[in-house]
C-alpha cells in the first residue's frame, strides 16, 4: 500500500526540484530573491474587509506581550506573515517528540522514514498555519472580532502567509542556501539588532534623536551618560563573542583511506553539534505556551496557564517563561537587595527550561536529521575511509563515534540553551536566542558558501568536500 502521507503532501502546494545543479550565483540569487520576498510581505498589511481600505490594527498589549517571540519566529504580527516560521517549527516538534517517544515506528535513518518525517511535516505545518491563525484572531490580538465573516477574512489571510513562508522555505531549501527557516530569523533578528541598538525614533515611531526616549540604546546613552542603557549592545556583543568562539572549539577523529596507504583525513565533529535547531525549537515552544495561555485568559486574563494584566504576564507558567530582564536590571542598579527569593527561582526555572529543553530537542534532533554515530558511521565507509589499525568496517567506525557524539549532542544542547537564557535575562538587543541564532546561521550559511565556491573552482574536489 502507497505511503499516505505521500499521498497527501502530493495534494499541498509544493515546490519542485531544480532540473540540474545549482551553480552559486543561482542559489545566491534564489535566496536574495526570497530575501526581498518576504521583506515586502512583512510590510503587507492585514485589510479588514474584502477590497477594504485601511487595515486591521494590533492591539498594544498583545504586540508588547509577542514582541519577542515575533523576532524568534521570523514573524511581523499584523502583516501578512504575523505566524512566521511557527507553524514550519511547531510541525517539527511535534513530530520529534512523537517519533522520539515511538508512538510514530518511523526508522528516520532510513530513505522511507525521512521522506514520511518531511512530508508529515509539510501536512501539520498547513495545519497548524489554519490553527494558530484563528487562534490569533480569537486571543484579540487584533480587537475583540465578532463577526464571523470578517473572523474568517482576517484568519484566511494569516494562514495564507503560513503557507507562502512554508513554501519560501521550500524555495531556499532545494534553490538556494540554508533554509528559509534560519535565513527568516536572521533577517529578522538583524533588523531588531539595528533598531535596538541604533534607531534614533521612539516607540511611536518618530524621531527624536539623541534623546532618552529614542529606543535605540547608543542615542539614549548618548543623551543620558547612563552606561546600564548600553547593556542591551554589551550582551549583544559578548553573545556574538562566546558563539564564534563556540563554533571554532572541535574534535577531529583521525581516519585514513583503505586502498592508499600513508594518506589520511581528519573527520571533524564540532563542539555545536547540532548547531541551533534545538534552541530555535525550545524557544518555538516557549512561544506556543504563551500564544496558548493568552488565547484562554479570556476578558479576565486568568487562566489554567496563568494571569495577563496589559498584555504582559502577571503570574503561573507564562510568568515563568518570560524572561526575567527586569530582575538583572533591578540588581544593576540597586544591588542583592533588590532581588528576593523567587527572583533567584525565576531565575533558575527560565535557565534550566532552555537549556534542558535544548538538550531534550538536541537528542530527538540528533536521531531525526541523521547525525547519530550509525548514521555518520555510513557516510564515512562510503567515503571509503576507515579507523587506523581497523579493517573497514561501520561497527568499528561507530563504536568510536559512540565516545564522543552522545557527549557532544548533550553538550551542544545544553551549551547553546543555557546561553540564550542568559542573554534574554541580559536583554540583548535582538533577544537573546535571536542573537544566537542568527551568528550560527550566518556562520552556517558562511561554510556552505565557502564550500560551493571552492567545489566551482575545483570540480574533482567536490565528492572529497562532500564526503
Amino acid at each position: 500500500m502507497a505511503d499516505w502521507t505521500a499521498r497527501i503532501a502530493g495534494y499541498l502546494p509544493s515546490v519542485a526540484e531544480p532540473e540540474h545543479e545549482q551553480s552559486l550565483k543561482e542559489m545566491l540569487t534564489w535566496t536574495g530573491v526570497i530575501l526581498v520576498l518576504y521583506f515586502t510581505l512583512s510590510s503587507i498589511n492585514i485589510t479588514p474587509a474584502p477590497f477594504g481600505s485601511g487595515q486591521v490594527s494590533v492591539v498594544n498589549q498583545a504586540l508588547q506581550q509577542l514582541e519577542t517571540f515575533q523576532t524568534l519566529l521570523g514573524a511581523s504580527i499584523g502583516s501578512i506573515i504575523t505566524l512566521g516560521i511557527g507553524p514550519i517549527v511547531t510541525a517539527s516538534i511535534v513530530l520529534q517528540m512523537m517519533v522520539g517517544s515511538d508512538l510514530l515506528d518511523w526508522d528516520t535513518n532510513t530513505q522511507s522514514g525521512k521522506q514520511k518525517f518531511q512530508n508529515s511535516k509539510k501536512i501539520l505545518a498547513y495545519a497548524i498555519s489554519i490553527v494558530q491563525a484563528l487562534g490569533y484572531v480569537l486571543s484579540g490580538t487584533f480587537g475583540s472580532i465578532t463577526d464571523p465573516v470578517l473572523i474568517f477574512w482576517v484568519t484566511a489571510q494569516i494562514a495564507l502567509g503560513g503557507v507562502i513562508i512554508i513554501l519560501m522555505d521550500e524555495v531556499v531549501q532545494k534553490w538556494g542556501f540554508g533554509s528559509g527557516v534560519g535565513l527568516f530569523i536572521a533577517a529578522g533578528v538583524s533588523q531588531a539588532i539595528y533598531i535596538r541598538s541604533a534607531s534614533f525614533l521612539n516607540g511611536a515611531g518618530e524621531f527624536v534623536g539623541v534623546s532618552s526616549d529614542a529606543v535605540g540604546a547608543i542615542p539614549s546613552f548618548a543623551a543620558t551618560l547612563d552606561l546600564t542603557a548600553l547593556i542591551p549592545v554589551f550582551s549583544t556583543i559578548a553573545v556574538f563573542a562566546a558563539v564564534v568562539y563556540m563554533q571554532s572549539m572541535r574534535v577531529e577523529i583521525p581516519l585514513t583511506f583503505g586502498n592508499v596507504r600513508g594518506f589520511g583525513q581528519k573527520w571533524p565533529l564540532k563542539f555545536l553539534y547540532t548547531s541551533n535547531m534545538p534552541v530555535i525549537l525550545i524557544a518555538a515552544l516557549v512561544s506556543n505556551v504563551q500564544i496558548v495561555g493568552s488565547t484562554l485568559s479570556g476578558a479576565n486574563g486568568s487562566s489554567i496557564l496563568g494571569t495577563f494584566s496589559g498584555g504582559q504576564a502577571q503570574s503561573g507558567l507564562v510568568y515563568l517563561l518570560q524572561a526575567p530582564s527586569q530582575v538583572f536590571t533591578s540588581f544593576l542598579a540597586s544591588g542583592i537587595s533588590a532581588v528576593n527569593p523567587f527572583d533567584i527561582f525565576h531565575i533558575l526555572f527560565y535557565t534550566s527550561v532552555y537549556a534542558f529543553g535544548s538538550v531534550l530537542f538536541s537528542l530527538f534532533w540528533v536521531q531525526t536529521s541523521g547525525q547519530d554515530s550509525k548514521s555518520v558511521a555510513e557516510q564515512i565507509k562510503q567515503t571509503g575511509m576507515k579507523v587506523p589499525g581497523f579493517r573497514k568496517d561501520t561497527r568499528v567506525i561507530q563504536k568510536v563515534l559512540d565516545r564522543y557524539i552522545p557527549g557532544l549532542t548533550v553538550l551542544s544542547g545544553f551549551s547553546v540553551g543555557l546561553l540564550a537564557a542568559l542573554a534574554n535575562i541580559t536583554n540583548a538587543a535582538g533577544g537573546g536566542t535571536g542573537i544566537l541564532l542568527t551568528v550560527m546561521i550566518l556562520y552556517r550559511l558562511y561554510e556552505q558558501l565557502a564550500q560551493k565556491h571552492m567545489e566551482e573552482l575545483h570540480p574533482a574536489m567536490k565528492d572529497f568536500l562532500q564526503g
